[in-house]
């Protein structure tokens, strides 16, 4: 006994072999912000394993596991900088996920190493809940079951393609229970929560800005956010995606106010609203973009003083919320002085020459409309160039780019008009965000992608409140109507960060028309399965049931749960089709004979034993029958080559008969009779 139970607990080799597969699917998406020693650290550790396993090497003592810990723990720390936080948090579980399968002797082991690697398969979706990161886990998911299934003995476990298939057999079970408890069970908020690297980059726009930092997003195709209108897509020149309002200048950069109230501006709904629905990509700031003007439902969502719509927390994970908009709205008609002297700032010393143009076209246009598409004309006839490779400007850079390189990307033209316009007199400020974006006709949304960022120009005016111009329509007017790669198709390197960028392929139909097709599917993915959060399940629930009665929920619940088990359990066992054999259904007769003869056979008694015990209770008749019955069963069962059915049913008959013309002994009565009815039954089953 001492040496068989070792050998009952010991992981067995297929199981093993979908382990350490399973590890390296599981470790592979954390590999972009985990530290990369833990691929030497798991290499090792599985070389290890593997000489173990084929009895070259010994299992680590207790102090060796311990200084691979502590080593761990500070290869993460000096990494990383801390113990805390997101990318620590997950870099340790990791390293425990590796440092276990050194240790893993028994299947308990194993299976305490399995629910390590599904929690670390959950992890990832903190850094990228994508389709396709959804889809890349479900083969660690898979690899881990088979792992799982391969510690059970069974006739397929050594065999790990036939391991694969059962465990695709147990996910197609568990869909029908998965989807209804994804529909049904409380969307509820985190328990716990780790901190966020504030200092993570992510490409997006920023609360201060300089011309060169839109240039840079211009060459980025990574994705900003999508947007789903109810009714017709509006034309692409009219969507201006608002993000930030940048009122400070200090002669390079542009910055947003660090005084903006959330309390809401005054506006007036004009013309007619649009209603919209938008997913954004993590961007780690908290303003959200919209068309002008916002307003939205979400409770923790606001329109701030300057027309921005903001998060109470940043973006970090996609975030899908509802918009309406009028972009027509008479916004702030009403400026009290200390705010338009706040639009009006301009550092006190520096590009003199824009200055002296500003008054000069002050004193040639009194009006302010005036001036302003006096300048505006000036930015369409004299010879501009928009491209994304502008000249370095130096310390005078407004004079330099409006009366010398004349070259560059929109926040130039922006930052200049602004400039003139406060030093004309007129409050001003640039607002970046993004025009435009790709419309996909399948889908019917429009992506926007970071070289879609823009940056454009609103003026006040009284009475009639923030007016909006562009002067980049004025130089290049095919950026806004079509887009950044039409207005710089001469530009080969416009996706120079991007290189292996589908988009670089869209002249060809086939390969566009599948980028469109993923690009449908990561919004379906987005919009109905990450985008099912506790606003919308709530709504659902009234629509269907009127009232959220939680009670009345948890019952149905439960239920339902209940129900769906129930339905398996009936599919998988299928009990209408348990059908009796034909070799049940003849030996069930042959017993019946038998105990109609007084002869019962007993529980765990062999056929030939049963046929010898009973010869002298037989004539020779019915003994030759029982003989032949039983000759002809036992090379049906065990036989090489079994006889057919057909034969066993004609040695039956033959016992029939043999019987039917004489009787043993009288037929059993009373309790001894059912009392053998019963036991033939139990035999038979």
């Amino acid at each position: 006994m001492s040496q068989t139970k070792p050998t009952l607990e010991i992981i067995p080799r297929v199981s093993l072999l979908w382990l350490l597969i399973a590890q390296a699917l599981v470790i592979a998406p954390h590999l972009l912000h985990v530290p990369l020693w833990l691929v030497g650290l798991w290499l090792s550790c599985a070389v290890w394993r593997i000489q173990v396993f084929r009895m070259r090497a010994a299992f680590p003592r207790g102090l060796v596991k311990a200084g691979l810990l502590v080593l761990s723990a500070a290869g993460v720390y000096f990494s990383r900088g801390t113990l805390l936080g997101l990318d620590a948090a997950v870099a340790l579980l990791i390293s425990a996920f590796i440092l276990k399968l050194l240790e893993a002797r028994t299947r308990r082991d194993a299976l305490v190493l399995i629910f390590l690697g599904l929690f670390t398969v959950v992890t990832s979706y903190l850094f990228n809940d994508s389709l396709l990161a959804a889809l890349y886990s479900l083969m660690a998911v898979v690899a881990l079951l088979a792992a799982m299934l391969g510690l059970q003995p069974s006739q397929s476990g050594g065999q790990p393609l036939a391991l694969l298939k059962r465990v695709g057999s147990l996910l197609l079970q568990a869909v029908p229970l998965m989807a209804l408890l994804f529909v049904i069970f409380p969307r509820l908020e985190p328990l716990w929560s780790l901190p966020q690297r504030s200092d993570k980059g992510i490409t997006g726009l920023a609360s201060s800005m300089s011309p060169g930092d839109i240039a840079e997003l211009g060459q980025s195709s990574a994705l900003a956010f999508r947007a789903r209108f109810e009714g017709d897509i509006p034309p692409q020149a009219t969507l201006y995606w608002r993000a930030l309002t940048l009122p400070h200048f200090d002669g390079r950069t542009w910055s947003a106010s660090q005084r903006v109230e959330g309390r809401m501006p005054q506006w007036q709904e004009q013309g007619e609203a649009l209603n919209y629905s938008i997913i954004m990509q993590p961007s780690a700031q908290p303003w959200l973009f919209s068309l002008d003007t916002a307003s939205s439902l979400q409770a923790d969502t606001r329109l701030m003083s300057d027309f921005r719509l903001q998060r109470q927390t940043p973006v970090s994970q996609a975030y899908q919320y509802q918009v309406r908009s009028w972009p027509q709205a008479l916004r702030q008609p009403h400026l009290a002085q200390a705010q338009q002297r706040e639009f009006l700032q301009l550092p006190s010393l520096g590009n003199t020459q824009t200055r002296d143009w500003a008054v000069a076209l002050r004193a040639r246009y009194p009006v302010d409309a005036d001036l302003v598409q006096a300048m505006l004309r000036h930015f369409n006839q004299e010879p501009y160039y928009y491209t994304l490779k502008p000249p370095l400007l130096g310390d005078d850079s407004v004079d330099e780019f409006l009366f010398s390189s004349r070259r560059g990307f929109c926040a130039h033209y922006a930052g200049a008009m602004v400039f003139a316009l406060r030093a004309a007199g007129i409050p001003a400020r640039m607002v970046a965000g993004y025009q435009g974006g790709e419309t996909n006709a399948a889908g019917q949304f429009v992506q926007v992608r970071q070289f879609d960022a823009h940056a454009w120009v609103e003026y006040w005016q009284p009475e009639q409140g923030w007016l909006t111009v562009d002067p980049t329509f004025e130089v290049a007017p095919e950026r806004i109507e079509y887009g950044l790669q039409e207005a710089l198709a001469d530009e080969a390197d416009v996706f120079q960060g991007d290189l292996l960028s589908p988009l670089r392929y869209q002249h060809i139909a086939w390969v566009n028309q599948m980028r469109m097709s993923w690009e449908r599917l990561n919004y379906s993915w987005q919009a109905n399965i990450l985008g099912y959060q506790r606003e919308r399940q709530q709504a659902w629930f009234k629509q269907w049931f009127g009232t959220l009665d939680w009670q009345v929920l948890a019952v149905g619940l439960v239920l339902s749960v209940m129900l769906m088990v129930a339905v398996l359990v009936l599919w998988i066992f299928k009990p209408w089709q348990h059908r009796a054999q034909p070799l049940q259904i003849i030996m069930k007769q042959f017993q019946r004979i038998m105990l109609r003869c007084g002869l019962q056979r007993a529980t765990g008694e062999g056929l030939r034993s049963f046929a010898q015990r009973i010869q002298t209770d037989l004539s020779p008749e019915q003994q030759q029958a029982v003989n032949h019955f039983v000759e002809r069963y036992e090379q049906y069962c065990y036989a090489q080559h079994p006889l057919d059915i057909q034969g066993l049913r004609q040695a039956l008959a033959q016992v029939k008969r043999q019987f039917s013309k004489t009787a043993v002994n009288p037929r059993p009565k009373g309790r001894g009779y059912k009392a053998g009815r019963k036991a033939l039954y139990s035999i038979a089953v």
